[in-house]
């Protein structure tokens, strides 16, 4: 949470430019990062995070800080927006990159051995098809949580959902993600 953002929030709607720019440089990496895990393009998810921040611009009155942080306020409309992609094009694209898997530890920083960078990429990749495959409402969860690392309490206010139901799709994600790879491996093994 940025310290002062009743403060911030106040100073940008009375025209300080220093102040957006502020907020833009604090939760543009977070607002980026939520795009491109869900288009898994560098250009779709920069246009994403543009739009994302046009709309925290034009409806910045309406934050409420006895409602929430601005970082969750930030991410829902990011959501809306990313809901309203998927509505558009009734798919979710491939989620995830090489951000996700250095946040995932994946990456040996003690091994700069090409073998091990291409057995990460496979690894990486692997896990994307798997993520990719989850049903909508359970893939969020996941990448909230494992992703983006939010508490239950910042999804449950995010996705506007009880904590039981977070926890639960969160679970179930997990478990259907588990069997997907399983599967998937199997099905990769057969065919060597």
């Amino acid at each position: 949470m940025l310290p002062g953002e009743k403060r911030l929030v106040e100073r940008c709607l009375q025209g300080d430019d220093s102040a957006w720019e502020v907020i833009v440089r604090y939760y543009g990496k977070r607002a980026y990062n939520l795009s491109f895990r869900y288009v898994n393009r560098r250009d779709e998810a920069e246009d994403l995070t543009q739009e994302i921040f046009i709309k925290v611009y034009q409806n910045l009155k309406s934050f409420r800080p006895d409602m929430g942080s601005l970082q969750n306020w930030i991410l829902k409309i990011g959501r809306n927006l990313i809901i309203d992609r998927y509505r558009q094009s009734r798919r979710f694209q491939a989620v995830g990159g090489m951000e996700d898997m250095e946040a995932m530890n994946l990456k040996d920083e003690n091994t700069p051995d090409p073998l091990r960078a291409a057995e990460q990429e496979e690894a990486a990749a692997f896990l994307m098809s798997g993520l990719v495959a989850l049903p909508p409402e359970l893939k969020e969860a996941v990448i909230l949580r494992d992703l983006e690392k939010l508490s239950y309490q910042d999804i449950t206010n995010l996705l506007a959902i009880p904590e039981g139901t977070v926890k639960s799709r969160i679970n179930r994600g997990r478990l259907e993600l588990a069997k997907l790879l399983i599967k998937r491996r199997s099905q990769m093994n057969l065919r060597s």
